[in-house]
This record gives C-alpha cells, structure tokens and sequence, in this order.
C-alpha cells in the first residue's frame, strides 16, 4: 500500500504516512499528530478504513466531478486540523465500483463518517471547510453520534 509524505503542522519536519497501520500517525521530531490522508480502492478499503482506530472520514469522489474537486482541498484542511482525531480516505467511484455499490452511493461528492468500520453518519455535496469540520465534530467530540445518520 501507498505511502504520503506529510509536514508536522507543528515543527514542520516531514513524515511518511503508511495508507494503513495501527494507531495514530505522530511526528517522528515532536510527537505531534499528522494529518493521515489516504486513497483506497475495492481491495484495500478494508485496511485503509475499517480496521482504524481514528474516526475516518471518507470521500467518495469522481474526477469529472466539479464539485468534487472543490470540495477536497476543504477536506485536506479538516485532516490537517483535527489530525489524531480523525483519518481522511479518498474513494474513486470510478475506480472502485464495488465500494460505491456497497455503500449505496448515489452521487458525489458523498462523505461517510465511520467508526470502528460502521457508518456513523453520511453527507452529499460539497461544502467550506468550517461547515465540514463542524459536521464532523458533531459526531466526534460529542460522543452522541446516531448510527445511520444522515444530513
């Protein structure tokens, strides 16, 4: 599996990032959390996104999809800031037919919160950074999340 090379937000030293291992990913300098950004597809979904122990945040995206490209650099920053807290994977829906028949997708982008590989919360279209991250953390910090949740 893919590895990404990723700066500490803290100290700046770069890092690899494995797209699948235990735990959270820290900074080899400091300590501090990375942002954990990871692709996945039909055969590796499992590893990347099920089996974590971070909430993960997954983005079913098309590349002819405007919207789609609009709204990935929003979900890069949400990473980056709640990093330790929650793992982004990125899903090709062209690439990987099977995870978007699976998961029911019907259009992109579609964003699906899991925890512990069980969908805890789901989101269609695109959206600013805040509004993504205030999304998220309504599920994550709050320890209230309804399974099956839709917005």
């Amino acid at each position: 599996m893919d590895s990404r090379t990723v700066s500490c937000e803290k100290c700046g030293r770069k890092n690899r990032v494995p797209a699948a291992a235990e735990g959270v990913p820290k900074c080899g300098n400091c300590g501090a959390p990375l942002p954990w950004i990871a692709d996945a597809g039909d055969d590796s979904f499992s590893a990347v996104a099920e089996k974590v122990t971070p909430y993960v945040l997954v983005d079913f995206w098309a590349t002819w999809c405007g919207p789609c490209r609009m709204v990935s650099p929003a979900l890069e920053q949400v990473a980056k800031e709640l990093a330790g807290t929650i793992k982004l994977v990125k899903v090709d829906i062209d690439q990987n037919p099977q995870l978007a028949q699976r998961y029911q997708i019907q259009a992109v982008p579609t964003l699906l919160l899991l925890n512990n590989g069980v969908v805890t919360a789901q989101k269609s279209g695109a959206a600013p950074a805040p509004a993504l991250r205030s999304w998220v953390e309504q599920y994550v910090t709050d320890g209230t999340s309804t399974e099956g949740a839709r917005s």
